[in-house]
């Protein structure tokens, strides 16, 4: 009984930190094709939660902030390149 349950407490868990990963990853793309728009309602939440009491950190605080960081293209011709090559890992882990 015992091992069932941290099984399923395990599949939960990095079920949870998938979501996370891809949820961050996609709106890092967004932020990085729109990002007028981004900002314009990054600002309206800063606001809402101010309204209610929240207090956001400053950015500036943060040790990765003016970091420039281009993610990696993502285009046929990288993607076959990618394919060739040595050892490619260990596909069948958990992360």
């Amino acid at each position: 009984m015992e091992n069932k349950r941290v099984e399923s407490a395990t599949r939960l868990a990095v079920g949870q930190r998938n979501y996370r990963r891809a949820r961050d990853r996609a709106l890092a793309r967004l932020a990085q094709t729109y990002p007028t728009q981004y900002k314009e309602l990054l600002e309206e939440e800063k606001e809402r939660d101010e309204v209610e009491g929240k207090r956001w950190t400053s950015l500036s605080d943060s040790p990765y902030f003016g970091v420039d960081y281009t993610p990696p293209r993502r285009d046929s011709a990288s993607a076959t390149q990618a394919g060739k090559g040595g050892d490619q890992g260990n596909d069948e882990g958990e992360a």
